[in-house]
Protein backbone atom coordinates (compact mmCIF):
# COMPACT_ATOMS: atom_id res chain seq x y z
CA UNK A 1 0.00 0.00 0.00
CA UNK A 2 1.55 3.36 -1.17
CA UNK A 3 2.45 6.26 1.99
CA UNK A 4 1.13 9.88 1.70
CA UNK A 5 2.03 12.39 4.11
CA UNK A 6 0.10 14.90 5.25
CA UNK A 7 1.98 18.57 6.48
CA UNK A 8 0.37 22.11 7.37
CA UNK A 9 -1.15 24.24 9.17
CA UNK A 10 -4.34 24.19 11.54
CA UNK A 11 -6.33 23.95 8.48
CA UNK A 12 -4.67 20.63 7.29
CA UNK A 13 -5.03 19.21 11.09
CA UNK A 14 -9.15 20.04 10.10
CA UNK A 15 -9.33 17.79 7.01
CA UNK A 16 -6.55 15.33 7.50
CA UNK A 17 -8.74 12.39 9.13
CA UNK A 18 -11.54 13.27 6.58
CA UNK A 19 -8.37 12.41 3.67
CA UNK A 20 -7.60 9.00 5.82
CA UNK A 21 -11.40 8.54 6.20
CA UNK A 22 -11.54 8.98 2.09
CA UNK A 23 -8.25 6.91 1.37
CA UNK A 24 -9.15 3.93 3.55
CA UNK A 25 -8.37 1.00 2.01
CA UNK A 26 -6.16 2.88 -0.72
CA UNK A 27 -3.19 4.78 0.98
CA UNK A 28 -1.65 4.24 4.54
CA UNK A 29 -2.18 8.12 5.12
CA UNK A 30 0.52 9.80 8.14
CA UNK A 31 0.00 13.04 9.90
CA UNK A 32 1.08 14.44 12.94
CA UNK A 33 -2.54 14.34 15.67
CA UNK A 34 -0.99 16.51 17.85
CA UNK A 35 0.63 19.64 16.22
CA UNK A 36 1.02 21.60 12.81
CA UNK A 37 3.29 22.75 10.43
CA UNK A 38 2.89 26.37 11.62
CA UNK A 39 5.24 28.61 9.27
CA UNK A 40 7.18 26.82 6.88
CA UNK A 41 10.69 26.37 8.43
CA UNK A 42 8.95 24.36 11.21
CA UNK A 43 7.52 22.45 8.34
CA UNK A 44 10.87 21.65 7.08
CA UNK A 45 11.96 20.53 10.81
CA UNK A 46 8.76 18.75 10.70
CA UNK A 47 8.60 17.12 7.31
CA UNK A 48 12.43 15.97 8.44
CA UNK A 49 11.56 14.48 11.51
CA UNK A 50 8.74 12.21 9.44
CA UNK A 51 11.53 11.36 7.05
CA UNK A 52 14.18 10.15 9.55
CA UNK A 53 11.81 8.23 11.31
CA UNK A 54 8.91 6.49 8.93
CA UNK A 55 11.23 6.20 5.97
CA UNK A 56 9.87 6.85 2.42
CA UNK A 57 6.34 7.92 1.47
CA UNK A 58 4.72 8.20 -2.01
CA UNK A 59 3.08 11.14 -1.79
CA UNK A 60 3.44 14.40 0.06
CA UNK A 61 0.59 17.03 0.51
CA UNK A 62 1.13 20.28 1.79
CA UNK A 63 0.30 23.46 2.84
CA UNK A 64 1.96 26.91 4.35
CA UNK A 65 1.40 30.25 4.82
CA UNK A 66 -1.30 31.47 7.36
CA UNK A 67 1.53 31.27 9.87
CA UNK A 68 4.06 32.91 7.22
CA UNK A 69 2.03 35.85 6.50
CA UNK A 70 0.97 36.83 10.07
CA UNK A 71 2.42 39.68 11.83
CA UNK A 72 1.99 38.82 15.56
CA UNK A 73 2.50 41.62 17.50
CA UNK A 74 5.28 43.27 18.63
CA UNK A 75 6.63 42.07 15.40
CA UNK A 76 6.34 44.79 12.93
CA UNK A 77 6.65 42.60 9.81
CA UNK A 78 5.49 38.76 8.94
CA UNK A 79 7.07 35.40 10.27
CA UNK A 80 8.45 35.16 6.57
CA UNK A 81 7.95 37.53 4.20
CA UNK A 82 7.32 36.64 0.71
CA UNK A 83 11.10 35.58 -0.58
CA UNK A 84 11.92 34.16 2.73
CA UNK A 85 8.68 32.45 2.18
CA UNK A 86 9.15 31.00 -1.12
CA UNK A 87 13.14 30.02 0.25
CA UNK A 88 11.42 27.52 2.87
CA UNK A 89 9.24 26.14 -0.18
CA UNK A 90 11.90 25.56 -2.07
CA UNK A 91 13.35 23.57 0.60
CA UNK A 92 10.43 21.82 1.91
CA UNK A 93 10.31 20.88 -1.90
CA UNK A 94 14.23 19.56 -2.37
CA UNK A 95 13.67 17.21 1.17
CA UNK A 96 10.10 16.06 -0.41
CA UNK A 97 11.84 15.41 -3.89
CA UNK A 98 14.97 13.72 -2.07
CA UNK A 99 12.71 11.65 -0.11
CA UNK A 100 11.41 10.45 -3.32
CA UNK A 101 7.98 11.40 -2.91
CA UNK A 102 5.82 12.56 -5.33
CA UNK A 103 4.74 16.78 -3.64
CA UNK A 104 1.40 18.48 -3.43
CA UNK A 105 1.21 22.07 -2.44
CA UNK A 106 -2.06 23.08 -1.27
CA UNK A 107 -2.59 27.34 -1.37
CA UNK A 108 -3.90 28.54 1.88
CA UNK A 109 -7.93 29.04 2.52
CA UNK A 110 -9.77 32.88 2.09
CA UNK A 111 -10.15 35.33 4.40
CA UNK A 112 -13.86 36.42 5.11
CA UNK A 113 -15.84 39.21 6.97
CA UNK A 114 -14.68 42.55 5.38
CA UNK A 115 -11.55 40.90 4.05
CA UNK A 116 -10.55 40.99 7.51
CA UNK A 117 -10.34 37.57 9.88
CA UNK A 118 -11.74 38.53 13.47
CA UNK A 119 -8.48 39.33 15.96
CA UNK A 120 -8.51 36.61 18.42
CA UNK A 121 -6.97 37.19 21.63
CA UNK A 122 -4.98 35.43 24.19
CA UNK A 123 -4.42 36.72 27.71
CA UNK A 124 -5.09 40.03 26.40
CA UNK A 125 -2.30 40.11 23.22
CA UNK A 126 -3.69 40.16 19.78
CA UNK A 127 -2.46 36.67 17.96
CA UNK A 128 -3.81 37.44 14.53
CA UNK A 129 -5.72 39.63 12.57
CA UNK A 130 -5.28 38.46 8.43
CA UNK A 131 -6.28 40.26 5.66
CA UNK A 132 -7.28 38.38 2.48
CA UNK A 133 -4.80 40.66 0.13
CA UNK A 134 -1.85 38.65 2.23
CA UNK A 135 -3.12 35.27 1.39
CA UNK A 136 -3.46 36.19 -2.48
CA UNK A 137 -0.24 37.25 -2.47
CA UNK A 138 1.49 34.55 -0.79
CA UNK A 139 -0.96 32.38 -3.02
CA UNK A 140 0.26 33.86 -5.94
CA UNK A 141 3.82 33.77 -5.29
CA UNK A 142 3.66 30.22 -3.94
CA UNK A 143 1.58 28.81 -6.82
CA UNK A 144 3.71 30.65 -9.89
CA UNK A 145 7.00 28.93 -7.65
CA UNK A 146 5.16 25.49 -7.78
CA UNK A 147 3.95 25.72 -11.70
CA UNK A 148 7.86 26.72 -12.31
CA UNK A 149 8.69 23.29 -10.43
CA UNK A 150 6.34 21.55 -11.85
CA UNK A 151 4.49 20.47 -8.82
CA UNK A 152 1.10 19.74 -8.59
CA UNK A 153 -1.12 22.31 -6.90
CA UNK A 154 -4.41 21.63 -4.92
CA UNK A 155 -6.44 24.97 -4.71
CA UNK A 156 -8.11 25.13 -1.79
CA UNK A 157 -8.50 28.49 -2.02
CA UNK A 158 -10.56 28.24 -5.18
CA UNK A 159 -12.60 25.34 -3.53
CA UNK A 160 -13.85 27.36 -0.54
CA UNK A 161 -14.63 30.35 -2.96
CA UNK A 162 -17.49 28.00 -3.99
CA UNK A 163 -19.37 28.17 -0.42
CA UNK A 164 -21.12 31.62 0.49
CA UNK A 165 -19.42 32.21 3.48
CA UNK A 166 -16.31 30.49 2.15
CA UNK A 167 -16.90 27.49 4.87
CA UNK A 168 -15.46 29.57 7.77
CA UNK A 169 -16.39 28.91 11.29
CA UNK A 170 -17.06 31.52 13.71
CA UNK A 171 -13.47 32.54 14.30
CA UNK A 172 -13.34 33.71 10.68
CA UNK A 173 -10.14 31.70 10.01
CA UNK A 174 -10.83 28.30 10.21
CA UNK A 175 -13.26 26.43 8.71
CA UNK A 176 -16.64 24.57 9.03
CA UNK A 177 -17.09 21.11 9.42
CA UNK A 178 -18.43 20.77 5.53
CA UNK A 179 -15.28 22.97 4.61
CA UNK A 180 -13.20 20.54 6.02
CA UNK A 181 -14.92 17.76 4.16
CA UNK A 182 -14.54 19.20 0.67
CA UNK A 183 -11.10 19.92 1.28
CA UNK A 184 -10.47 16.31 2.41
CA UNK A 185 -12.19 14.99 -0.84
CA UNK A 186 -10.38 17.47 -3.09
CA UNK A 187 -7.20 16.13 -1.63
CA UNK A 188 -8.06 12.41 -2.07
CA UNK A 189 -8.44 12.97 -5.19
CA UNK A 190 -4.86 14.94 -6.18
CA UNK A 191 -3.61 12.49 -4.01
CA UNK A 192 -4.87 9.65 -6.12
CA UNK A 193 -3.72 11.50 -9.29
CA UNK A 194 -0.08 12.18 -7.77
CA UNK A 195 0.33 8.26 -6.93
CA UNK A 196 -0.38 7.60 -10.34
CA UNK A 197 3.43 9.14 -10.81
CA UNK A 198 5.04 7.78 -7.97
Amino acid sequence: MKKVLLLGDSIRMGYDDYVKEELLGEFEVVYDELDNGRFAAYTLWQANHFFKHMGKFDVVHWNNGYWDMNIEPPMKEPMHPLDEYVKYLGRILELIRDNGAVPIFATSVPILSKDRAAAVTVEGVKTFDYSNDWVVKYNDVAKAFMKNEGVMINDLYSLCLKDEYCYKCPDLLHLTDEGYRQCAKQAADAIRKAAGKA
